[in-house]
């Protein structure tokens, strides 16, 4: 009798096996049918979709300056400056100094977004795996890295005539003239092209940050099949 029984769970097993192996051989196999190649093409997509969705915002009236996240505050230097003319009750000016850096920002990005566009499809992931399995921003820190000296070269003369264009020369001019000749001040007479040029794009590569997150924490920001084929591998 217990032999028989013995025999019936067995059998059993056995049966629960195959069906089990059946379950395990319909299982998607790892990253099988998904090469680097198209994880990387899923890469690109990613930052393109921060470019479209995000960076756009960066071009528009305010964009810059009523968005907290890349909003250009004063370099430390100048801060002096700022609050000075506020002491004097020269607040509208000082504001009005602030404007004008992120006006030249939004306006250099407007001119130059499609810079970033050529270089991320120029982009090439040497190791797209890791970066699709990194952090929330791996992509676009790649991007950083891969695009950012060669970028400032090209965004650095969009800053310096964005400055000329809405007038952020003529306005700092004003400012800098006000500060000098109040008594007793240290005089200053700073560039503020390549710090601008250096904030604007970090506003830039913050916001396509945004958007890689959203698509890799939300499904619902996955917009096309292959943004979903890809970042599911990383779910």
């Amino acid at each position: 009798m217990k032999k028989n029984i013995l025999i019936l769970f067995l059998s059993l097993n056995f049966l629960a096996c195959g069906e089990l192996q059946q379950v395990i051989d319909q299982l998607p196999q790892g990253t099988s049918g998904i090469g680097n190649a198209e994880i990387a093409q899923g890469l690109r997509e990613a930052l393109n979709l921060g470019i479209e969705k995000q960076v756009t915002k960066l071009t528009k009236a305010d964009g810059f300056y009523k968005n907290e996240l890349v909003k250009i505050m004063l370099p430390e230097e100048l801060q002096k400056v700022d609050k000075t003319l506020r002491d004097i009750g020269l607040g509208n000016l000082a504001d009005e100094g602030l404007k004008v850096l992120n006006r030249a920002a939004e306006d250099a990005v407007s001119e130059a977004t499609p810079i970033f566009i050529d270089a991320v499809k120029g982009i090439t992931f040497n190791d797209a795996k890791n970066i699709l399995m990194g952090s929330d921003d791996a992509a676009t820190q790649y991007l950083t890295n891969a695009t950012q000296t060669a970028l400032y070269s090209k965004f650095n003369p969009v800053i310096k005539n964005s400055f000329e264009k809405v007038g952020a020369d003529q306005v700092w001019n004003n400012l800098i003239t006000k500060y000098n000749s109040i008594p007793l001040t240290k005089k200053v007479n700073p560039d503020l092209t390549d710090y601008v040029t250096n904030e604007a794009l970090n506003g830039v590569y913050t916001m396509i940050a945004v958007e890689e997150k959203e698509i890799r924490t939300k499904a619902s920001s996955r917009t096309t099949d292959l943004l979903r084929k890809v970042f599911t591998l990383q779910d």
